[in-house]
């Protein structure tokens, strides 16, 4: 039953994705990015439930945008709007009366209404300002009529409409930081690699000549996994991990102690700098997914060495 399901969600998407207008999409675009005023979104039920999380994201992405219920507006909310807004009426059918009877109320407010339909011939459409199709064959419910795969495509096209919009006013992570100051997104998006590294005399380094007996207290005593292998002037030349250690112990047996980390050691590891994002790191450590490592040699960008990251502690941030 859940595999017909999830099947039958994909065709209804396709379906959307095939017959939707780009070019009236584009159009709407442009014109919502030129909009001196508000963003304003509005719809009833299921619909009203999806205008207000694409007013929600918007906000978050730094375009000005609130959400409006239409019964609300009808009793005095109406007087938040002015001209120069822009109006996104959020409604499948595009025959809601609540928006229906919105519509005089912010023509007379000098507001620009575009409805948000399913049917193009619908009334809402024919009174708003401009319409945006949202080509829908019919709803995953059985019998056509719980809101379900309407609201998707209504989802995807306010996520899409509010990530152009915060690409176009060059919206960066530090942008992000500052809206989202707190939860999982701001710790993601406010940590540096300074704030969370290792330094100092808790780094756990050695120079290239030392043999493996002589750096096993270091490694152990640190407790970071690794020796971070650097020249006399401070400059990370390569690092030694304790996997390295096992595996060169499986080979050699105990004259493998006797060697030096030049020759065991891997040369040009990945790194990154202090004031990456720790989240960053992350991405990093991951490589592309079969080669993961767990800590990462923080360099200045003359590659002197001046920390350790280690992914233990980015997860336990909550990063």
């Amino acid at each position: 039953m859940i595999q017909k399901l999830l099947d039958e969600e994909r065709k209804q998407l396709e379906f959307f994705f095939r017959n939707l207008d780009i070019h009236s999409f584009e159009k709407l675009y442009h014109e919502i990015a030129a909009c001196k005023g508000m963003v304003i979104c509005t719809g009833v039920g299921k619909s009203g439930f999806i205008a207000k999380k694409i007013a929600a994201t918007m906000i978050s992405t730094n375009t000005r945008a609130f959400f409006l219920s239409p019964v609300d507006a009808l009793h005095g909310d109406i007087g938040i709007a002015a001209q120069g807004d822009i109006c996104l009426l959020f409604s499948k059918s595009g025959e809601s009366e609540e928006l229906l009877s919105l519509m005089p109320s912010l023509r007379n407010k000098g507001v620009k209404t575009i409805a948000i339909v399913s049917n193009p011939a619908s009334r809402l459409a024919k009174a708003a300002d401009a319409f945006m199709h949202l080509p829908l064959e019919r709803e995953l419910c059985p019998f056509d009529l719980a809101p379900t795969t309407s609201c998707l495509i209504q989802l995807i096209f306010g996520d899409v409409l509010a990530i152009a919009l915060m690409n176009l006013k060059k919206f960066s992570i530090e942008d992000m930081a500052m809206n989202h100051p707190a939860g999982r997104i701001g710790k993601r998006t406010s940590f540096r690699v300074k704030d969370l590294m290792i330094k100092g005399d808790n780094l756990p380094v050695a120079t290239q000549d030392k043999k493996i007996v002589d750096i096993l207290v270091e490694l152990s005593d640190k407790r970071c996994g690794c020796i971070l292998v650097t020249s006399q002037q401070g400059k990370l030349l390569g690092i030694f991990t304790d996997g390295d250690l096992r595996r060169s112990l499986q080979k050699e047996g105990s004259k493998a102690l006797e060697n030096t980390l030049q020759n065991l050691m891997t040369r040009s590891p990945r790194k990154i700098g202090p004031n990456a994002m720790a989240v960053e790191a992350i991405k990093i450590m991951e490589g592309s997914g079969n080669n993961e490592v767990s800590v990462l040699p923080v360099l200045e960008e003359d590659g002197t060495l001046v920390g350790l990251i280690k992914l233990h502690d980015l997860i336990q941030t909550g990063i």
